[in-house]
């Protein structure tokens, strides 16, 4: 679970709350304030019973006792609709704190940048989407709330209690010491026990997300058993851990339960002894035992929900921590000159001590149209990667305009240089939209102009509904070359003026992708163009081609030249064409 993405540290999550709730200080205050009025509308119920028991001892006429019971009925009819309107204001508060988070949210994910998804996995941030997500709503919804009305009952109930008859009032502090230690022992190991949980249940979406997504290979290879094997043992570490959060909730409940029952007890043994002394009245005895007894609700309710906060905190923790870490290299205030990329010395390596790519040095100048070949496994895409600011090199530079690609800022980034991969995803929504994603103020003529670019206009504005029409996920389908040439449009339509193309034609078949290659070379004229391709009919095209072996770039210069070298970009083209690979060593 080394590779997680970061978690927020406790004083960053109660910052983050306690900004969150002063945005709202209206809401807050209304809702704080009707539940502060319905908690102080219930205490007058026992109070009043207390009078009602005293006046009934000393033989009131019926209209004083007619008129207690009344006002006792009316403080109830109160009393339920401040608290109808207290929850319905603590909802609307519960929602409008619920969907900052959620936007913020969605921010922080978008923002992160794909090297560090790719290193954290799928399944961690795929669980903070959805269980962390749902963990917290209920939190702020249900939790929040009620332990916010616990919180103010319970203070009012001892005030109350206390101006009731201070004796009477003692009793209670049997109890305090069996909740402090207890619930200290509790909130000593719960945070990082539910954080525990949740990151390794993290580990278990990302398990079946695997099996999932590799569902042919598992069934092709045989591998079932080894993936079910898998599934069981991250099964096991999550029981462990929900196990543990379990047992410390079987413990700490039982012992709060006590708590609730001795101060009762205790209060009505002292109060009776109070009573027979003539220390205090029946009326203030009825009142304070009734008192302690509204004190068990509101300490169920808030010593309860403390566990749902404590769940909800775990998972804010893990929200606000999507982001965290991922700040890069200062570069505040630079602004790249010009969009000449320069490499130097590079090396990049995904685990620590195996270096995929050895001292790159490397010079890009605007406009160029650069190929990069060689054999698979060569480090051909690691190199695109760096290119594009996916991954930040492990040792060296690489700047553009002179600033370093890996201090700008992720959307800056994406104006600079863009990456176009044989991956593609076509969202939800109408052609229109899946194109102008990057732009999303573009007028319908730069849309279709984009289109054509890459061969797509005729299909799309061919399909039921034309550009109109929806796609993705429950939409039209559309074959792959065809969301293939929906990326390649949002490239042209985004008009960065350096574009890493990392077998973006590979699901074409050869004449086709020539074709659009060759469009797209008059479309993104005068625009930096690095193609990394196994097709060397891009090499033949381009203005350099950069050979990449073992990590290392061995040749460069253009296609005539390498050719005449006979090196080794002249045994691939000649491969590729199908000629015979003279022998180096004839004497062999």
């Amino acid at each position: 679970m080394s590779n997680l993405l970061p978690v927020a540290d406790t004083a960053q999550v109660r910052r983050y709350a306690r900004d969150l709730l002063r945005r709202y200080p209206r809401t807050l205050g209304l809702t704080v304030g009707l539940h502060v009025l319905a908690a102080v509308a219930g205490l007058v119920g026992p109070r009043l019973l207390g009078e009602l028991v005293e006046a009934i001892r000393h033989g009131e006429g019926v209209g004083v006792v007619d008129r207690l019971a009344a006002t006792i009925a009316g403080f109830v009819v109160l009393q339920a609709v401040l608290v109808r309107f207290a929850y319905l204001a603590s909802a609307r508060l519960g929602e409008q704190v619920l969907a900052r988070l959620r936007e913020e949210f969605v921010e922080r994910v978008l923002a992160l940048p794909l090297s560090t998804v790719e290193r954290a996995g799928s399944g961690d941030l795929l669980t903070r989407t959805t269980r962390d997500v749902d963990a917290l709503s209920r939190c702020v919804r249900l939790a929040v709330p009620e332990t916010m009305i616990a919180l103010i009952t319970v203070a009012l109930v001892v005030g109350a209690l206390v101006l009731t008859g201070p004796l009477l009032a003692l009793p209670l502090l049997i109890a305090v010491p069996i909740i402090v230690v207890g619930t200290r022992w509790y909130l000593r190991r719960a945070p990082a026990g539910y954080l525990r949980q949740n990151a390794v249940y993290s580990t278990v979406t990302d398990g079946l997300a695997e099996t999932v997504e590799g569902a042919r290979t598992v069934d092709a290879l045989r591998r079932q058993q080894q993936r079910i094997d898998r599934s069981d043992a991250d099964l096991r570490v999550s029981w462990a851990a929900e196990k543990y959060t379990l047992f410390l909730r079987t413990v700490w409940f039982p012992v709060i339960e006590v708590s609730y029952v001795l101060p009762v007890v205790a209060t009505l043994l002292a109060g009776g002894w109070l009573y027979l002394h003539g220390t205090v009245s029946l009326g203030q005895l009825t009142a304070a035992v009734i008192y302690v007894q509204l004190l068990i609700d509101p300490l169920d309710r808030l010593l309860g929900w403390l566990d749902e906060v404590q769940i909800g905190a775990a998972s804010l923790a893990r929200l606000l921590g999507v982001a965290a870490g991922d700040e890069g290299p200062a570069a505040a205030g630079a602004e790249p000159e010009g969009a000449r990329i320069e490499v130097r010395d590079v090396r990049f390596s995904y685990v620590p001590g195996r270096e995929v790519l050895h001292g790159i040095n490397l010079t890009l100048e605007p406009g160029e149209r650069l190929a990069v070949v060689g054999p698979s496994g060569a480090g051909k895409s690691t190199l695109g990667r760096l290119l594009a600011g996916v991954h930040e090199p492990t040792g060296g530079t690489i700047t553009v305009g002179g600033v370093p690609l890996p201090g700008l800022p992720l959307d800056r980034l994406r104006t600079e240089v863009a990456l176009v991969t044989q991956e593609h995803h076509v969202f939800i929504g109408t052609v229109r939209d899946n194109i102008a994603m990057v732009r999303p103020g573009a007028a319908e003529a730069e849309v279709r102009s984009a289109l054509a670019a890459v061969h797509a206009l005729e299909w799309a504005l061919a399909l039921p509904s034309g550009l109109e029409t929806v796609v993705g996920t429950g939409g039209h389908p559309l074959t792959a070359a065809q969301a293939q040439q929906l990326a390649l449009a949002r490239l042209v339509l985004a008009d960065p003026h350096t574009l890493v193309l990392d077998e973006a034609t590979s699901l074409l078949d050869p004449r086709a992708a020539r074709d659009l290659e060759r469009s797209l070379a008059a479309v993104l004229h005068g625009r930096t163009v690095v193609a990394i391709a196994h097709r060397l009919f891009s090499a033949h095209d381009a203005d350099r081609v950069a050979v990449v072996e073992n990590g290392r770039i061995t040749e460069l210069g253009s296609h005539d030249e390498l050719v005449a070298a006979n090196g080794p970009y002249a045994a691939l083209w000649r491969s590729w064409h199908g000629e015979r690979i003279p022998d180096p060593d004839p004497a062999r």
